[in-house]
């Protein structure tokens, strides 16, 4: 068991790091560039993998150094602040998620007939106010963290936890407040099953554009040889950056699916491991998604990056 444990340890520490360090670097490439250049996708991926990286460090602080240690005592105002600051960066995590699928959608949709005329997320002021609109719903919905009733089970007898909770959001079948059960069914429908059917339609319509008529880049007798290889070149990127944003949304689907099947299945109160699944169904998005998103978008060429 104590073997087991050193794997688990062990394994949660290389995804963490690989977590880090490829946020890190998304968010080095983007800000290297010029500000009159950077594009509201950029934009979108630096609040990305700004969430990601504020909960990989956030989740290993609260699940290894507190829940991981029997001799330290935490407040309950330290517990709760840790947790929401968790689920702070796990839901913008999935909203930027949505708000770059939706954006790529809207970016394929009727591009032959729109030829280079902008969508509204291209406008840098629409972008910033979605970008708000992200992080505003994901402090309203974490919020209630600090006012929910945190109760568990011990042996039989129920009562009020002062320590740090292993899941804020679960209560015990025998002994769960309404006002928990409510938000409990709130959060999972709005921050996970609304997300992951809004990226699932989104990925099978950028599919659907995908396999159709490739009407896009059409050549045209009155433009230069150079105008002309330009256009080809940046039909190509943005195949690749879709390409790339698909694997992404793939990725998504399959985590927060099996999370949803794990939470349906298997009760937090009672399942030993539960802290140790959740942590590594929701960082394994955090910790791939960068590099995903910036091998689509030649961010991580290293060439690129020394001449930055």
């Amino acid at each position: 068991m104590l073997e087991f444990s050193f794997h688990l340890l062990s394994l949660r520490v290389i995804i963490s790091c690989m977590g880090l360090v490829g946020n890190a670097f998304l968010i080095f490439s983007i800000i290297q560039t010029r500000v009159s250049s950077v594009k509201t996708f950029e934009l979108f991926l630096l609040g990305l993998a700004t969430a990601n990286l504020e909960e990989i460090v956030i989740v290993n602080i609260y699940d290894i150094v507190i829940l991981q240690r029997s001799d330290v005592v935490p407040d309950a105002w330290v517990c709760r602040s840790l947790k929401f600051l968790t689920v702070l960066g796990e839901i913008s995590s999935i909203l930027f998620t949505v708000l770059i699928s939706l954006y790529r959608y809207q970016k394929l949709c009727d591009a032959d007939k729109r030829v280079h005329l902008s969508i509204y997320l291209d406008n840098t002021r629409a972008a910033w106010t979605a970008i708000r609109l992200c992080v505003g719903i994901s402090i309203f919905l974490s919020a209630p963290i600090f006012v929910i009733n945190l109760q568990v089970q011990t042996g039989n007898l129920t009562g009020n936890h002062t320590g740090c909770a292993p899941n804020f959001f679960l209560c015990s079948n025998d002994h769960c407040p309404t006002v928990n059960r409510i938000y409990k069914y709130t959060f999972t429908l709005l921050c996970y099953v609304l997300p992951l059917a809004v990226v699932t339609l989104t990925s099978c319509l950028i599919v659907a554009v995908l396999l159709g008529p490739r009407t896009t880049v059409k050549p045209i007798a009155s433009v230069s040889g150079s105008t002309r290889i330009e256009r080809r070149r940046k039909a190509r990127g943005l195949h690749r950056s879709t390409i790339a944003i698909l694997a992404a949304m793939v990725l998504f689907q399959v985590d927060w699916t099996l999370y949803l099947v794990f939470q349906m299945i298997f009760d937090a109160t009672d399942s030993p491991f539960w802290a140790e699944v959740e942590f590594f169904i929701s960082t394994s998005y955090t910790s791939i998604s960068p590099y995903v998103f910036g091998i689509g978008k030649s961010l991580f060429v290293i060439r690129n990056f020394w001449k930055k």
